[in-house]
């Protein structure tokens, strides 16, 4: 007897997780709007790296309609607007050897972008930010040749944190 109750009370457990997931989804995104239109990053900071606009736009893009469904559309009809530049681009030294060498052992890339959002629905989720990310690599390596990977890793980083502001509200 003991058993049937576990076992009906682990399909009502079970039950209640499948209906909630269908509700709620797993990001947590509020979605009210169907078309999305993300512009292309003008890049504006000081070190200008050619493939940086064009990867840090794609990242957002598909980071925010992989997510929520919405469709791509151009133009200024649609539901939800993004646009934004690249506004730093950085290395700095982030860590330091021993005291005796005073030698860097970590440098650090930082990429800042102001965004703006622009949520037609609901205008007050509407907002202009600055989000900034970094990524630290080793001192004895060529930015040049880590580059691309760190470029990756902070838009990947900065999609996530510019997705969870427009429609998670993080």
């Amino acid at each position: 007897m003991k058993n049937c109750i576990k076992n009906i009370a682990l399909i009502l457990m079970a039950c209640f997780f499948w209906l909630g997931c269908k509700v709620y989804s797993f990001t947590g995104a509020s979605i009210a709007g169907k078309t999305m239109n993300v512009q292309n990053l003008q890049n504006n900071s000081a070190n200008v790296v050619p493939t940086l606009s064009p990867t840090l736009t794609d990242k957002i893009r598909s980071r925010i309609l992989s997510q929520t469904g919405l469709a791509p559309v151009q133009g200024l009809n649609a539901d939800y607007e993004l646009s934004g530049a690249i506004t730093g681009y950085n290395v700095t030294i982030s860590g330091l050897g021993s005291a005796q060498q005073a030698q860097a052992s970590q440098n650090r890339l930082t990429i800042t972008v102001q965004i703006e959002f622009k949520n037609k629905l609901d205008p007050k989720a509407s907002f202009k930010q600055s989000f900034s990310r970094f990524a630290d690599f080793g001192a004895n390596q060529q930015l040049q040749s880590v580059e691309n990977k760190l470029i990756e890793d902070i838009g990947n980083q900065l999609a996530d944190d510019i997705f969870n502001k427009a429609f998670v509200n993080w």
